[in-house]
């Protein structure tokens, strides 16, 4: 590490000893590491979410299941209910898969990058990020907070995700021997607080003097590719109501929102619109449409109301009757607890 990089890491870890985001995973500065199956546990929970949604269903997961352990022996169902709201929902399925396989080994994560990338739904970033935090291993952590902070500090104007290895070796130069978590979570703070994607506070980032991109357009910094535009499906879901309560559905097992509680829909997925007819006999009325945003397409869900009084068929169809003053218990995903709102907000389920 040459004097230039000890120069930067010690300014910022100055600067996050004082500054540093009080979060319910994390150590302050300079003390002991968290817990590891609460380091993994935020780490899975902030892909592609933000903090602020992230922490009261960090809070809710570790009162209910405090422990890899707990969580390992936990319903898989009553996890993905916990889980409804955050969205990518393979998260939460390589959740448990992840907790059952460090508990059969020896109840502990290891504390090595390759070691950890063994373990179901641990990729590179997260492998890294829990080796560096909570166990203090020297590992390159690169989220999209970092990748900001290092393409402003070093100018590095190459597009993305071409830049991303020019990006990466600037922060390995970066990185401290010791103290690599702290270091991992000052640059997250920075980018996150400071060194923001619009607008940042130059004024005050502790890096301003050693930054290269200041004073010439840092805000455009990094560099993205244009976006693809998203395709656009359309489907429908199905509102069937009797004495205070709506029809759900269990999702199947595979495919999109596998396994999770739904209302019942025409089979939209992530290839096209959907095509099946209402599956009861009776009268439908549209009650309007929301639209939600899934990574690769758009969905445009037609919310269909049922007026028929046909009963006696739900019998015999896999289902159950949900009382709607409970139906926040549910865990729909949210695309389902949209088209829930439209329904009572229509005068359905009211």
């Amino acid at each position: 590490m040459d004097a230039s990089a000890q120069r930067i890491a010690g300014d910022l870890l100055a600067w996050y000893g004082k500054n540093a985001r009080a979060l319910p995973w994390r150590s302050p500065p300079g003390m002991p590491p968290s817990d590891p199956y609460r380091v993994w546990l935020s780490e899975v929970m902030l892909q592609q979410t933000t903090v602020a949604a992230v922490v009261p269903y960090f809070e809710a997961f570790t009162r209910r299941w405090p422990s890899v352990a707990a969580l390992a022996g936990a319903d898989e169902a009553e996890v993905m209910a916990a889980w409804a709201g955050l969205g990518y929902y393979a998260r939460a399925r390589n959740l448990i898969a992840c907790a059952r396989a460090v508990t059969a080994k020896d109840g502990r994560f290891p504390d090595g990058e390759g070691e950890l990338r063994q373990l179901p739904g641990l990729g590179a970033y997260t492998a890294a990020a829990v080796a560096a935090i909570a166990f203090g291993r020297r590992a390159v952590v690169v989220d999209a907070n970092v990748e900001r902070v290092a393409a402003r500090l070093f100018a590095i104007a190459e597009p993305l995700p071409g830049g991303k290895r020019k990006i990466r070796a600037a922060v390995d130069r970066l990185t401290p021997d010791v103290g690599a978590g702290d270091f991992a979570q000052a640059m997250m703070d920075l980018g996150a607080t400071v060194c923001t994607a619009r607008s940042p506070s130059c004024h005050v980032c502790p890096l301003a003097a050693h930054c290269l991109a200041r004073g010439a357009g840092a805000e455009r910094l990094p560099i993205k590719a244009p976006k693809k535009v998203r395709p656009l499906r359309k489907g429908r879901a199905f509102w069937i109501e009797r004495d205070r309560a709506v029809w759900l559905v269990r999702r199947p097992g595979r495919g999109m929102l596998a396994g999770m509680r739904a209302l019942p829909d025409d089979g939209w997925s992530a290839r096209g619109d959907g095509d099946a007819a209402p599956p009861f006999v009776g009268e439908w009325a549209g009650q309007g449409t929301v639209r939600h945003t899934f990574t690769h397409f758009d969905l445009d869900l037609q919310l269909m109301l049922y007026s028929g009084s046909d009963w006696a068929r739900f019998a015999a169809l896999p289902g159950e009757w949900w009382p709607l003053d409970e139906l926040d218990a549910a865990g729909l995903p949210t695309l389902f607890a949209k088209a829930a709102r439209l329904a009572r907000k229509n005068g359905s389920g009211d």
